[in-house]
């Protein structure tokens, strides 16, 4: 069993928040690096430039952000197994910087680690 979270990096850090790891592509404006309290900040595996411009945080897009979003992780499959197992070990919160808490790439992350 994995034990994943998902939070806006602009929400207070928690201790239950475990290991907490940004998954946005750009630094989120208006955090500081220390206020942040991360773990790791993992652009890699964030949506790409393109995609992300593409989608604009559009709700009617986010389908299809969802699909191209899953294509370009199928290349990320090491750093994938990498956060499932540290899931496995104690709490990973996902964390990015959108408004939008119903349409974003932490969403579908959370659900392509849970598989």
């Amino acid at each position: 069993m994995v034990n994943i979270g998902i939070k806006r990096i602009y929400d207070a850090p928690e201790e239950r928040d475990g290991y907490r790891i940004l998954v946005d592509r750009i630094w989120p404006r208006g955090v500081s690096k220390e206020d942040a309290e991360l773990d790791e900040w993992a652009k890699e595996i964030a949506p790409s430039d393109k995609l992300r411009k593409w989608f604009d945080h559009d709700p009617d897009k986010f389908m299809e952000f969802d699909k191209r979003y899953r294509l370009e992780l199928q290349e990320k499959e090491e750093k994938l197994n990498e956060l499932r197992e540290k899931a496995k070990e104690n709490m990973l919160t996902l964390l990015y910087g959108a408004k939008d808490t119903e349409h974003n790439q932490a969403i579908v992350l959370k659900k392509i680690l849970e598989n």
